[in-house]
């Protein structure tokens, strides 16, 4: 485990690769066309594909939000909202040319359970019409426990989604007057109740560590209470403080916000505890049990990485609907219209929702199989990325490798003439490591955008 005065060292930002080049860095260039010539492009060998759903809404705002969402309490436009999926969908089927098997997906937001009952089934009941969900499949949502009882919960586990996330971010009282969330922890701990009465194979906890009004003895009680709980994984985030690009932040007040020190402490003290009750660390800022699927595909170098963060399924195609929902086919990326009105407009003219995206060059394809290799394995083995890209991996990484020196001396990677390590200290900044190889954060002028690695 990191010293405090070492995850101090590397209280910096920096991305979180969920892909590589990194969003900041598509273009308006790449539009539909370019993404029909990707999906044609693919290789049509009956793969599984990954799909992710953004619903934007959510009925309040919570003030640390940085998600592209619409604060409204009408109903109406969840249901208006279906109707513009379900045109992007005929769209996407259009595009891919045959029904596809899933065994990927995902529903986030905003807060997908803004939409009701009714509405939940018509989503599951579009997608199913236009792919083919695998019996064993992972199918998991996003909730704000506000939003949800126990009918509800069993409701989801009905249409088919096994996997649950809580947004609970912290149980203190006045953390959550700080941020205008307020949910009671008896609410939290009821729903969990209920979740594992139904059976769902993995519940998340989702945590931020950086809050307004946090303290380290507020925040290890926050800790407590989710040990308790015992969730199959915890994500622990450090809260981003940009008001000049997120309005919602403007609302809370900077002098409330604990000092980077505290901070720091925080996440030291989280990995402390959430490691004497079992959890492993899984990498950047996810934990899980030792029998959790997530912790066994580590264990199995079996990891993977998407734009939903760390996951068990093997590197596939992820079909992405919804606004500003984002997406991989082959060697591009693409995102779709970041406003509600340009989203439907682009689907009101028969045209598939993209803004921007990329096709990435091949240096890109080779730095992204290294920082993925990083990122899910902890290990790179010079000989087989060579062969497998076609270069002297020694000699085309010469400066990144003389970079990683400074890191062997502080434990976090061991390297040899063959290999590079990351250490079991060098995981919990595994960003850092990772970010020696990112050309483009090298070339880059302001990281005033990225999230804090720690």
């Amino acid at each position: 485990m990191l010293a405090e005065a070492t995850l101090q060292t590397f209280d910096v930002p920096g991305p979180r690769y969920t892909s590589y080049p990194t969003a900041d860095h598509f273009v308006e260039a790449f539009g539909p066309e370019d993404y029909r010539l990707a999906v044609r492009q693919r290789r049509h060998d009956g793969a599984p594909i990954s799909v992710y759903v953004h619903v934007p809404f959510c009925a309040s705002l919570c003030y640390y939000c940085a998600c592209n969402k619409i604060v409204t309490r009408h109903a109406s436009r969840g249901r208006e909202y279906l109707r513009y999926l379900g045109m992007e969908l005929d769209l996407q089927v259009e595009a891919l040319g045959s029904v596809q098997l899933v065994s990927q997906l995902h529903v986030g937001g905003g807060t997908p359970t803004f939409l009701d009952d009714e509405g939940l089934s018509e989503l599951m009941r579009m997608l199913r019409s236009k792919f083919a969900l695998m019996p064993a499949g992972e199918y998991s949502i996003e909730i704000d426990p506000r939003t949800v009882d126990a009918a509800r919960l069993g409701h989801l586990s009905f249409l088919g989604f096994n996997r649950l996330s809580f947004g609970v971010q912290d149980f203190e009282t006045e953390v959550q007057r700080a941020v205008h969330r307020i949910q009671p922890a008896r609410e939290i701990f009821d729903l969990m109740a209920s979740a594992r009465a139904l059976n769902f194979q993995s519940i998340n906890i989702d945590l931020i560590h950086g809050l307004p009004c946090q303290t380290l003895q507020s925040f290890e009680r926050t800790l407590e209470q989710v040990c308790s709980l015992r969730p199959d994984r915890v994500a622990l985030y450090a809260y981003a403080h940009l008001p000049e690009r997120f309005k919602a932040q403007r609302r809370i007040q900077t002098a409330k916000l604990p000092p980077a020190a505290e901070r720091v402490a925080m996440m030291s003290r989280a990995i402390q505890k959430l490691g004497s009750a079992g959890y492993e660390y899984i990498g950047m800022d996810h934990f899980a049990l030792a029998d959790d699927a997530l912790a066994v595909a580590k264990r199995q170098g079996r990891l993977h990485r998407n734009f939903q963060g760390y996951s068990t399924q093997p590197d596939t195609d992820l079909i992405a609907l919804g606004v500003s929902a984002i997406g991989r086919v082959g060697g591009t990326y693409s995102q779709n219209a970041k406003t509600l009105a340009q989203y439907c407009d682009s689907l009101e003219r028969g045209r598939l929702p993209i803004e921007r995206g990329l096709v990435l060059t091949r240096e890109d394809v080779l730095r992204r199989a290294v920082i993925m290799a990083i990122m899910c394995q902890g290990y790179l083995d010079y000989a087989s990325i060579g062969i497998a890209h076609l270069v002297e991996f020694r000699d085309h990484f010469a400066v990144e490798l003389a970079a990683l020196g400074p890191l062997e001396h502080d434990g976090l990677v061991t390297l040899t003439d063959h290999d590079c390590t990351v250490t079991e200290k060098g995981w919990f900044a595994v960003r850092a490591i990772a970010m020696v190889f990112d050309r483009h954060l090298q070339h880059a002028r302001s990281r005033n955008h990225l999230t804090r690695i720690i």
